[in-house]
């Protein structure tokens, strides 16, 4: 409730001498480039990082799902996985589903 007061105050200030409008505008393009840097930017590093990862997997692969079960991949499909769970119980889950076991010594 005080920041919008302030920008209210800044617009009416700026209407009155014209320098104010140009620090808010300033300001406010700061606020959106901080913004970018240390929110954007890095969600988008990691989506990329995923979808790689995830057009990479092989046999042999191990994975977390999304529920939480750990599996090593049997085979891989276009758009699905069979993960090989326990023994021989094997389940086919979407590709989507799937991230790198932070435990694994394997690289994928």
């Amino acid at each position: 409730m005080n920041s919008i007061f302030t920008i209210l105050q800044t617009q009416a200030a700026g209407n009155a001498g014209g320098a104010g409008s140009w620090s808010f505008w300033i300001m406010m393009l700061l606020m959106f480039l901080i913004m970018w840097l240390f929110m954007i930017r890095p969600q988008r590093k990691q989506q990329k990082e995923l979808e790689k990862f995830r057009s990479e997997l092989k046999k042999g692969d191990k994975v977390i799902t999304a529920g939480g079960i750990y599996g090593t991949i049997a085979d891989v499909d276009e758009k699905t996985v069979l993960l090989k769970v326990d023994g021989e119980v094997k389940i086919r889950v979407d590709k989507t589903c799937l991230q790198k076991d932070p435990n694994s010594t394997t690289q994928a």
